[in-house]
């Protein structure tokens, strides 16, 4: 199997597990927004922010080093072993401390039931390997075992959340998918890696790279998970959690299609940075670049129009505010694709990790006093706000960073054809929303008119991107087809 045939399968299967992504809240977020109401979405909203942080410092960055490393050393059984031992090791003695400090200040500060059973999200993080298989580029069974177990995620919803007084079962349902999931992984690992050999285990060895990796997860943190800590803090209102909550699901939802070609460029990127081929992850690169306009900006605009005739009948006549709030997050899909390229997929893999960290810092600091401003006067509108353009400054100087190896203007000429039919996208369903009442069909309506408006475009432009990319799919159907 060839290298880019392997990508685009790898790329294939993510996209089926975040098509679930997509249908899951799709399914599920109007059943739970009536029984649980903005206010008891935004209680677990808030709790699970509190206990993100000590997520965080239980993974400790490990996810990302173990995935890079793993990445290098693909066809070398005796080397990943010794990587993946000295990586999980080291993440298991993390997270046991972390988790033993967060029951003591549960007994003694949170007492809710709510944070005593998000406590498993912490030991999902304990005992999670799939950066080992992200790094083999091994998606296939990551995806499997994920979408297996969001499935049951999703028939739980319906089965045990009946009334507002479930809403500790439904913080449980939050970690507890993901700790099975991540522990169904462990069947498959005996195939990849030998018993450890302990005199080979240095799992401080590379603590201080680990470190550094960990100090942009700490500023990531800051400016995806703070707000709605900052809101709860500030507004010490419930529904105002709940709202932003609805709003940044519904916008990441979408993001999840274009962030899961990330995740299997990333162990590519790095296989290519240790053999030294230089231009072949600059033209990946571009590529990504070109994914994410060709994709981010119909998802963008798209759904900025789409708000008024989505919420009122997806949330129900009490979620008005997330209308505002989905006319500014849905930049977020632009700007985080961007970034997602420039700093996980090409800053990491190349060990260009303090020039990560520096970016992801000027955005937590810009978010961090921006929020302090903004939610005062705005409250959840504040925060989405300063989530924008706290984006657009980590966007902006990463590709700043970069400029002498990947240049801005190419980054921006790969978008040319999407802009264009993004334009006429935005005219074309500007003029069709006037007319249509609040209502599934009609949404659905909206949705078909602007997909059929932006691909006719890039037909006519004939988008090198599409027939490159179509054709090729067309041919690989056709000589299985020819096989059989």
């Amino acid at each position: 199997m060839s290298e880019k045939k392997s990508l685009k399968k790898n790329y294939i299967y993510n996209l089926s597990y975040q098509i679930l992504v997509i249908i899951a809240p799709i399914i599920t977020t109007p059943y739970l927004s009536r029984v649980l109401n903005a206010d008891g979405i935004g209680i677990v909203s808030f709790a699970e922010s509190i206990v993100s942080y000590f997520m965080l410092f239980a993974a400790l960055g490990v996810g990302i080093y173990g995935q890079r490393e793993i990445s290098y050393y693909q066809d070398n059984r005796l080397k990943r072993s010794e990587v993946f031992w000295n990586t999980f090791i080291l993440k298991a003695i993390t997270s046991s401390i972390v988790l033993i400090m967060y029951l003591v200040l549960y007994k003694f500060l949170f007492k809710s039931n709510i944070y005593l059973v998000l406590s498993v999200n912490i030991l999902a993080v304990l005992i999670d390997i799939t950066w080992f298989f992200q790094g083999l580029e091994e998606f296939g069974k990551i995806v499997l075992r994920n979408s297996i177990f969001k499935l049951l995620n999703i028939f739980y919803i319906f089965f045990f959340i009946r009334t507002k007084n479930d809403i500790v079962l439904y913080a449980f349902s939050i970690g507890f998918f993901t700790f099975i999931s991540n522990f169904s992984m462990w069947v498959q690992l005996k195939k990849y890696v030998d018993r450890p050999n302990f005199k080979n285990i240095h799992p401080f060895k590379d603590l201080a790279v680990i470190i550094m990796l960990f100090i942009p997860t700490i500023a990531i943190q800051v400016y995806t998970v703070l707000d709605k800590s900052m809101i709860g803090i500030i507004t010490k209102n419930n529904f105002e959690n709940g709202y932003y909550e609805l709003s940044v699901k519904i916008s990441k939802v979408l993001l999840t299609i274009i962030t899961s070609l990330g995740v299997a460029i990333i162990p590519r990127v790095g296989l290519l940075f240790n053999k030294k081929e230089t231009d072949n992850i600059k033209l990946l690169i571009y590529k990504s670049y070109r994914f994410v306009w060709f994709l981010g900006i119909p998802l963008c605009f798209g759904l900025i129009i789409l708000s008024d005739n989505l919420v009122p009948w997806f949330l129900g006549a009490s979620f008005d505010k997330v209308k505002t709030l989905l006319k500014i997050l849905p930049l977020l899909i632009i700007l985080i694709g961007m970034s997602n390229v420039t700093g996980m997929q090409y800053l990491i893999p190349t060990k260009k990790e303090k020039l990560f960290t520096l970016s992801v810092c000027i955005g937590a600091v810009v978010n961090f006093i921006l929020n302090l401003i903004m939610i005062k006067y705005f409250l959840s509108v504040g925060a989405a706000i300063s989530s924008v353009i706290a984006e657009f400054f980590v966007t902006a100087s990463q590709i700043y960073m970069i400029r002498n190896e990947i240049s801005y203007k190419q980054i921006l000429k790969e978008g040319v054809n999407y802009y264009i039919a993004g334009i006429v996208m935005i005219l074309v369903l500007l003029y069709i929303k006037s007319s249509l009442n609040p209502s599934l069909y009609n949404s659905v309506i909206i949705i078909i008119s602007g997909a059929i408006s932006y691909f006719t475009v890039l037909t006519i432009l004939k988008d090198k991107f599409i027939f490159e990319d179509f054709c090729q799919v067309l041919t690989n159907i056709k000589n299985k087809l020819g096989s059989k």
